[in-house]
């Protein structure tokens, strides 16, 4: 991509009627551009057939469009892709792509590393490098959507979009928010906002903020409902404690399509235990929402060690039993370090 050209990606439909008229073109030429980058994914002005030629040199002049490829990707074993993409500043941030029956996701990044410094995360390691632009975010997607057009990765075309990757997505809200418009809008992807979920620490007030402006699915990584402990794994427990994060969540209505996830990552002897059972269901009081069990996948340097089998099992039929959908995450891409809390840019070679 050209660093001395601005990307029209990640741009609003109003932005890019902007970019029109200030090079003296029609407004609709901004529609046109829409089309032709978000439902089209054509990467280069000449192939914009209805813009005429002398609007395309006019807009090489200044702009690209912006979509680039990744510079690596590596598959696993189960059909997960991980991938590869510079962004500013010499940066590198990774997205992974699961397949699963006819549903296809993209695991999609919003910062270069992580604030929030979770002690079990390998991004939280890496300490925050800074966030992503619009641009860099809806290229991740972008690019592996025309991957699939091209039928290249043998990927399959994406059904849905979680912003699970390297970063706290509300800590970079703006630009969140902007790609969830982008991608919902009937003058961009127009996906369902029920194809897109935002998982989060909790962070407040911008989780407020998605819930009032978007109707994307919210999870919640929760991880032990007891405070003291959380506070240990999870520093932005002090900032933002979960029993407020839950308060907000209990203003909003989850019973109809929007759904409520809470993420529980499990250890052995640390949170998988009866107790901590009771506890989340006290905290889940009459919320309606469902948990994923999430086996935990052991990083360099985290004395941690992930749960057995019978005991996710058994701490599920708790839930269950006590009317909360819970289901048990099946792990994907950990043989290429790609799966939940593992990416860390770290070269996999196959």
């Amino acid at each position: 991509m050209s660093m001395d050209k601005t990307p029209l990606i990640g741009m609003t439909l109003a932005e890019l009627q902007d970019v029109a008229v200030s090079e003296g073109m029609p407004r609709f030429v901004g529609k046109q551009l829409a089309e032709w980058i978000y439902d089209k994914r054509v990467n280069d002005f000449t192939d914009m057939v209805n813009i005429s030629k002398k609007n395309q040199a006019l807009l090489s002049d200044k702009y690209t469009v912006g979509i680039y490829a990744p510079s690596e990707s590596v598959r696993s074993q189960d059909g997960t892709v991980k991938y590869l993409f510079g962004v500013a500043k010499g940066r590198k941030v990774e997205s992974v792509y699961i397949p699963d029956k006819e549903r296809a996701t993209l695991c999609v990044s919003s910062q270069a590393g992580c604030k929030m410094n979770c002690y079990f995360c390998a991004t939280g390691k890496l300490g925050w490098k800074g966030n992503l632009t619009a641009a860099e975010i809806i290229n991740q997607i972008l690019s592996v959507l025309s991957l699939a057009d091209r039928g290249r990765d043998g990927i399959m075309p994406l059904t849905n979009i979680v912003f699970m990757g390297m970063g706290e997505p509300l800590d970079n809200y703006s630009a969140v928010k902007r790609v969830i418009d982008i991608l919902t809008a009937p003058w961009g992807l127009a996906w369902s906002p029920k194809r897109i979920t935002v998982s989060t620490v909790g962070k407040l007030p911008e989780l407020k903020d998605l819930l009032e402006q978007t109707q994307v699915h919210v999870a919640i990584s929760v991880h032990t409902a007891d405070a003291r402990e959380r506070a240990a794994m999870m520093p932005a427990q002090k900032a933002f404690p979960l029993q407020s994060v839950m308060q907000t969540l209990g203003g909003y209505d989850f019973s109809h399509q929007r759904r409520l996830s809470l993420e529980y990552i499990m250890w052995r002897g640390v949170n998988d235990d009866m107790a901590h059972a009771n506890q989340l269901i006290k905290l889940i009081g009459n919320l309606d929402c469902r948990v994923n069990l999430i086996r935990y996948h052991a990083i360099d340097g985290v004395d941690l060690e992930p749960c057995s089998e019978e005991r996710m099992i058994m701490f599920r039929n708790v839930l269950n039993q006590h009317g909360i959908t819970a289901t048990i995450r099946a792990s994907r891409g950990e043989d290429i370090m790609a799966a939940c809390g593992m990416l860390a840019n770290t070269k996999v070679k196959k």
